[in-house]
């Protein structure tokens, strides 16, 4: 059977449906599952909060009998194998539907393709590639830890009428206004994990939490790249990290192992101390599937050889912007009142990101908003590992004194299409996504 324009409206509203749980499920993908019998709506699901249980069974239970001769719309391939779940293919043949239609094809080697041959085998018709590139986009953080094996990175920045993205010594300054704001919390709880530079979590003291009402607990992990271990336990960040979890990405030389191997004593056993790799905790304790991250596309390339050089101003092992380090009996101190109040401290140089975002990807996040400052949006766009930018632009004057934005729209990098413009209050915002 051909596409019609009644299976793109189903698929479209099945991807509408799947983003409702994106940055809630885990691992696992939020996937949207319509299932239609006579051009009627009836059963309809999308991924638990947690990854189970899967958008499938859910649509099919909510249509009980109604499901046997109806059409399945899945925005990704069903799975076929046994994990902590049944197969998808499975419950699909066993409810008795005529048809499934299918967005995307699942990239998992234990899925790709296999799904697609059970419902057939079966004498199920698959429709494959409907709304495809729509459906990629939805999907677009699980197929990039699934392919590339790191998270999606998407780059926000909110820039003045002259260029400016704050000023020097001053906090946090309000660039866009409220409405802005608010698309940002919706972001940001859609995002597994956000990131900014210690320059900005010292001058800024962000809580880097979803603050709208009803969302607070799809507050995503939060990261800083923070070389020295320089983060204050004053900071907003360091009190609420039992509340929301908080990873401080700190230099390898002043590491527990590299202060053991100069004969002092570390704050923590070497054998439990955390080590590339071993990053953050997971979101929810039993939102694990058994999926893995097997594909290499990108990651680690040029680990060993063409890293990324400290930033501008800095030095190895220095806070962004700051002083350096302080002798090594302070680094302890800071380091045990870190842990102490609940930071998880990784040891992995913040400068490659080629080898910390691979490492976030083994624990499972799988999107990544890049969030402040200016330095480290640099580092991430010279790495060529941003791949959304949301750019913001209000009509506000910062003036000369201010800290100009790494990226405006006259200067979009090569490879980014332009996907959309959107009007909130008297701000701007511009959407890029890399095309390969």
């Amino acid at each position: 059977m051909s596409v019609t324009g009644d299976d793109e409206d189903f698929m479209a509203a099945a991807i509408r449906l799947s983003r409702r749980h994106l940055g809630r499920t885990a691992t696992n993908p939020s996937v949207g599952c319509l299932i239609v019998r006579n051009g009627v709506v009836v059963g309809s699901a999308v991924t638990a909060p947690g990854g189970r249980p899967h958008a499938e069974p859910q649509a099919l239970a909510e249509a009980g009998e109604l499901a046997r001769g109806a059409t399945a719309y899945v925005t990704l391939e069903p799975c076929s194998h046994h994990g902590k779940t049944p197969p998808c293919a499975e419950a699909l043949i066993s409810y008795g539907v005529a048809r499934v239609v299918i967005s995307v094809t699942d990239p998992d080697p234990r899925v790709s393709g296999r799904g697609i041959s059970m419902l057939r085998d079966a004498g199920i018709e698959v429709t494959t590639g409907v709304l495809e590139v729509e459906g990629r986009r939805s999907l677009a953080a699980y197929l990039t830890r699934q392919t590339k094996n790191r998270p999606y990175v998407t780059l926000k920045l909110a820039v003045s009428a002259d260029g400016m993205i704050g000023r020097p010594g001053e906090g946090q300054v309000a660039i866009t206004g409220p409405q802005a704001r608010a698309q940002v919390q919706a972001l940001r709880a859609e995002t597994d994990a956000i990131l900014v530079g210690i320059g900005t979590a010292i001058a800024d003291d962000p809580l880097l939490t979803v603050r709208t009402p009803g969302l607070e607990a799809q507050s995503p992990i939060r990261i800083v790249l923070d070389p020295s271990l320089a983060l204050p336990l004053t900071s907003k960040l360091v009190q609420t990290a039992r509340e929301v979890p908080v990873i401080v990405v700190a230099s390898e030389e002043v590491s527990p192992l590299a202060a053991d191997a100069e004969g002092l004593t570390p704050s923590v056993p070497p054998e439990i101390s955390p080590t590339r790799g071993e990053i953050g905790k997971e979101r929810d304790s039993h939102s694990q599937d058994d999926l893995s991250s097997p594909g290499s596309e990108d990651a680690g390339k040029k680990v060993g050889h063409d890293l990324i050089s400290p930033l501008v101003g800095e030095m190895p092992g220095r806070a962004e912007g700051g002083d350096a380090p302080a002798e090594t009996a302070n680094v302890e101190s800071r380091r045990a009142g870190l842990e102490a109040a609940g930071v998880e401290i990784v040891y992995c140089n913040p400068y490659h990101p080629q080898v910390l975002l691979p490492a976030l990807a083994t624990r499972g996040i799988s999107s990544l908003l890049v969030e402040g400052g200016a330095k480290t949006a640099r580092l991430f766009l010279e790495a060529g590992l941003v791949d959304r930018i949301h750019l913001y632009q209000a009509p506000v004057i910062i003036g000369e004194d201010g800290i100009e934005s790494p990226l405006q729209a006259t200067d979009i990098p090569s490879g980014f299409a332009h996907r959309g413009t959107y009007i909130f209050g008297a701000d701007r915002l511009d959407e890029y996504e890399r095309e390969n």
